[in-house]
Parts: structure tokens; C-alpha cells; sequence
């Protein structure tokens, strides 16, 4: 029979490349890591790992049950979690995921209300920006993500084996120093600020303004580009260059020395909430998933229609 401990530490191994480096990540030592591998391949029945030098790599048979752990471990915890819920035992934890716009806007007003209805549910939270935030629910790394793809990206996100609970269309607008001569105006075509130099954002937005630029037929001159929305702000301000942000992330911070500038053609992100199915089942996730959608104004918001729960 196989244990879950087992596969927990097997995915350590297999992430580390050795027993100590999985032991540090595990908090235990070497030989535990050593002992509980030596359980698992002999309740397999076949090695699981071949030492080559200094370095440790899977045999056909390891990479097999890797490759399954995630999905057998998450609903490990989808089973514990429900149970527990139903028994009265707990209320429930989520470990929730989220790009840093969301979690100073949408989060905060999120887990507030779901502190109020529920004082039981423990939520941790960590920061990520998509693809990576994804990447880190579909490992088991966390319950939930709160993520977002540009609508009519070249290289839309396929999320098509997760539950997903649109929350909000989020609208680029264009910040501007505010003695820029555009700076009253009630809308802007991204074409009239192509002789400007730009502050660009986090990588993924970064590559987003290029492709929209291309689009309107140049390409930015990029003088500074930061993952921290205060930083570009704190630069267009001081009339360094101009800069593309979703509202979402201008309302995250105080824009002071700015003006946000509507743009034309209109470029939107969809804001949503992602997880596993298994996941979506269990009540403290899907608890915090409605205390999103009510923070984010859908309530009543849907799943896609191929991942609901």
C-alpha cells in the first residue's frame, strides 16, 4: 500500500535531486528521507531511484508515480478537508495564491468577510504571478489561485482542467505624468504615445504592451521596467515616461504626480479565481472562492462551462 507520506517525500526527492536537500524542505533528516523511500519502493515492489555520482534521478517506474503524486495527494486533501468539515472537527485551510494587484484590492476585502462568516477557516496566502501561480496549484502547492489572462493574447492560458470562477473584466488604462499634454484628456489611442519613453511592468505585462504596441505599429522604447506598481507610478510621476496598468493596480496604490488616462481601443485582463476540481468540493475553499466573487462584485458568477464543480 502506498502512503501519502511516502509520495510527499518521493515529489521532494524527485524536486531536490538528493535525500538531504529533500530532507531540508521536508524538516526532517536525511536518513528519515533515506528510510521512507527505502518503504516505498519496497511496498512497490521496484526501484524508484538510481543514484548516478552525486546526483539522484527517477527510474521509469519514479517518474510514474511523480507524475500521479500531485493528483493522488490533492485529493488526499480534498477528502480530509470535507470530512473533517462535515464532522464538526475544523472549519477548514486554504493556502490561496495571488498576483499582488489582487491581493491589495480583491484579498483583503475577501478573507475579511470570510473571517467574519467563518472565524474557524485558516487562509494563508502567498504571492505569484501567473503562469507560475498556476503552475503552483496544479503541483498541490496551493488550494486556490487568483489569476489572470489578457483577452486575445497570442498565448492564452488553457485552463481547461480547473475550475474557474470569473470574477472581473480589468481594464488597462495609460498613466501619463500629470503636465503631460495629454494629461486631460478623456481617452488616448496607444499610437499617440508612441515617440514616449515607457515604464513597463511585471514580465507578463511587459510582454502584453509590446504585443499591443506591435499591434498599433511600433514598438515602446522601454527606459525602466519594475515588478512594483508604486515604482512605476512613483517614475511616471516624476515625468520619466509613460505607462500602460490595469486599473486594478492603479487602485492599489496612492498614484500621486499621475493621470490615468482611458484607452482606446479598450485592452482588458479577466481577473479569476482558479483551483482543482476535487478542490472546489471541499467547503472552505469554496467558501473563500464566493467571498471573492462578492469582493470582485459577481456573487452570482459562474464556472466555466467545462470545469464546473
Amino acid at each position: 500500500m502506498i502512503e501519502a507520506r511516502h509520495l510527499r517525500v518521493l515529489r521532494a526527492v524527485a524536486a531536490t535531486g538528493s535525500f538531504s536537500a529533500a530532507g531540508r524542505e521536508l524538516g526532517c533528516t536525511q536518513p528519515a528521507v533515506s528510510q521512507q523511500m527505502k518503504a516505498l519502493e519496497t511496498s512497490v515492489g521496484t526501484p524508484l531511484l538510481v543514484r548516478s555520482g552525486r546526483e539522484m534521478r527517477l527510474t521509469q517506474a519514479g517518474e510514474a508515480l511523480v507524475r500521479h503524486a500531485s493528483g493522488i495527494l490533492a485529493g488526499l486533501t480534498a477528502a480530509e478537508e470535507e470530512v473533517a468539515a462535515i464532522a464538526g472537527l475544523r472549519a477548514g485551510r486554504v493556502r490561496l495564491v495571488s498576483f499582488p494587484s489582487g491581493s491589495s484590492t480583491l484579498v483583503p476585502t475577501a478573507l475579511a468577510a470570510l473571517r467574519a462568516a467563518h472565524p474557524g477557516t485558516r487562509v494563508s496566502l502567498e504571492e505569484a504571478e501567473p503562469p507560475k501561480s498556476v503552475e503552483l496549484l496544479r503541483e498541490g502547492d496551493c488550494d486556490l489561485a487568483l489569476a489572470f489572462r489578457y483577452a486575445g493574447a497570442a498565448a492564452a492560458e488553457d485552463w481547461d482542467d480547473l475550475v474557474v470562477r470569473p470574477l472581473l473584466m480589468d481594464r488597462l488604462v495609460a498613466l501619463v505624468p500629470e503636465r503631460h499634454h495629454l494629461a486631460r484628456a478623456e481617452s488616448v489611442a496607444i499610437g499617440e504615445l508612441a515617440h514616449e519613453p515607457w515604464i513597463a511592468g511585471c514580465p507578463r505585462c511587459r510582454g502584453q504592451l509590446v504585443e499591443v504596441c506591435e499591434g498599433a505599429g511600433f514598438t515602446p522604447r522601454i527606459d525602466f521596467a519594475t515588478d512594483d506598481y508604486p515604482a512605476v507610478v512613483g517614475l511616471v510621476g516624476a515625468g520619466l515616461g509613460v505607462a500602460v496598468l490595469p486599473q486594478l493596480a492603479v487602485e492599489s496604490v496612492r498614484p500621486r504626480g499621475v493621470r490615468t488616462v482611458r484607452l482606446e481601443p479598450a485592452v482588458r485582463r479577466e481577473i479569476v479565481a482558479l483551483t482543482l476540481p476535487d478542490l472546489a468540493q471541499v467547503p472552505a475553499v469554496a467558501a473563500t472562492l464566493e467571498q471573492l466573487a462578492r469582493a470582485a462584485g459577481r456573487p452570482q458568477g459562474h464556472q466555466s462551462p467545462a470545469t464546473r464543480a
